[in-house]
């Protein structure tokens, strides 16, 4: 194949995978944004399926068992780019960047089913569970210019259109008063940014790109109950608007062959989850809290090798590590971060078809639950998971 590195051949096969996070492993942190797809050779298509399911165990404040909380969750992601011309470049890029499913089961104090005195030893309401519902859907448009005395930089950018719905339960004396909560955050679509800039050079298979996505301000219909609220001669519902804020982020996307038949990949995002708050207008009335803020920020970083062992496969493991936001966290995400390891493989179908599997093991850091007021009302330890993708992707140069 002569003295230059074959990018093509090369591509991750894990690339499906390599962002993936897990259920509030930090904040909300889905998808990880992936913009990859975009900066492909010529013209490319994915579809990508992420598949993620995990152990989230510990006990309640009162040393009884919590079962598993952490709901199965599965997201798509669709990619395409093609180009005008030697210069300019346009894409669309589908994927669901934040989320969380959590769902409290069996006999302990996130279950309404023991007298709470909160309620003058009232169940409020019987035998429900504490449970956290959140999808988003982003669509984004890019148009890309290239520069340079081989078009060896790029510079891209362009709207993100944004959807966001929630659904929350909070249930069992560990609330206290807010013990019977329950919101639902109706889906509406607002609007941010995208802008990045990139630098090639293909006889060595060297990618680098660093993008930033803007905050996107959401102003969402909202109805909610708060049931201790009638006890002090108050309307326990409201029908209104809450204000969402989804927070910016940066990626740093590197990959660079090593020898013909070898890539090395790496990734870092950070995403400022010290800065977001969901913050329900009846709730904070009757607490003067948040419902769900982080304290720190999320770095997650991920490096990666693929090695070309035919001309048609290619295999790629990579490790990766997430530093969560901040312990103790969430009583509805109770995860400090994570580290990974993962595999997969890549096989050209054709010229231009090519499938790529992989798999990622999850080790979680243990976590302290807190409810809004602060106060640590459960404990998580030795909780592991794990992510499943694949990925049919088209590219004609």
């Amino acid at each position: 194949m002569g003295a230059n590195f074959n990018l093509k051949t090369l591509t991750v096969a894990l690339a499906a995978l390599s962002a993936a996070s897990i259920a509030s492993a930090a904040g909300l942190d889905r998808s990880g944004q992936d913009i990859t797809a975009f900066l492909q050779d010529g013209t490319y298509a994915e579809a990508v399926y992420t598949y993620l399911d995990a152990d989230v165990s510990g006990k309640d404040s009162s040393d009884n068992k919590i079962d598993d909380i952490a709901e199965s969750y599965d997201f798509f992601r669709y990619g395409v780019k093609a180009d005008i011309n030697e210069t300019f470049s346009i894409g669309v890029l589908y994927d669901e960047p934040f989320g969380a499913a959590a769902d409290y089961s069996g006999k302990n104090d996130f279950i309404s089913h023991e007298p709470n005195p909160s309620f003058g030893g009232f169940i409020q309401p019987n035998g429900e569970s504490t449970n956290v519902e959140v999808r988003t859907e982003s669509i984004t448009g890019i148009l890309g210019a290239k520069f340079g005395e081989n078009k060896e930089f790029q510079v891209y950018g362009g709207p993100v259109a944004q959807r966001v719905q929630a659904d929350v339960k909070l249930r069992g004396k560990a609330y206290g008063q807010a013990d019977g909560y329950t919101t639902h955050i109706s889906a509406a679509q607002d609007y941010g940014w995208l802008a990045g800039v990139a630098y090639s050079k293909p006889e060595i298979a060297l990618q680098a790109a660093l993008t930033y996505r803007s905050e996107i301000d959401h102003t969402l219909p909202i109805s909610e109950t708060f049931p201790a609220l009638a006890l002090k001669q108050m309307n326990p519902t409201r029908v209104g608007e809450i204000e969402i804020t989804t927070p910016e982020s940066v990626n740093f996307d590197f990959q660079t062959g090593i020898n013909p038949t070898m890539l090395a990949t790496a990734k870092v995002r950070w995403v400022p989850w010290s800065d977001f708050a969901i913050v329900p207008p009846l709730y904070n009335q009757a607490s003067n809290l948040s419902l769900v803020s982080y304290d720190k920020d999320q770095w997650l970083v991920e490096l990666g090798l693929a090695k070309r062992l035919t001309p048609a496969l290619a295999v790629t493991g990579n490790i990766g590590w997430d530093s969560g936001a901040g312990n103790p966290v969430t009583s509805l995400g109770p995860i400090e971060g994570y580290y990974s390891a993962g595999l997969g493989a890549k096989y050209n179908l054709t010229e231009n078809w090519a499938v790529s599997a992989g798999g990622k093991y999850l080790w979680f850091g243990d976590a302290e639950g807190q409810i809004p007021n602060k106060k640590v009302v459960s404990n998580f330890e030795d909780n592991d998971g794990f992510a499943l993708g694949m990925k049919l992707s088209y590219q004609a140069k």
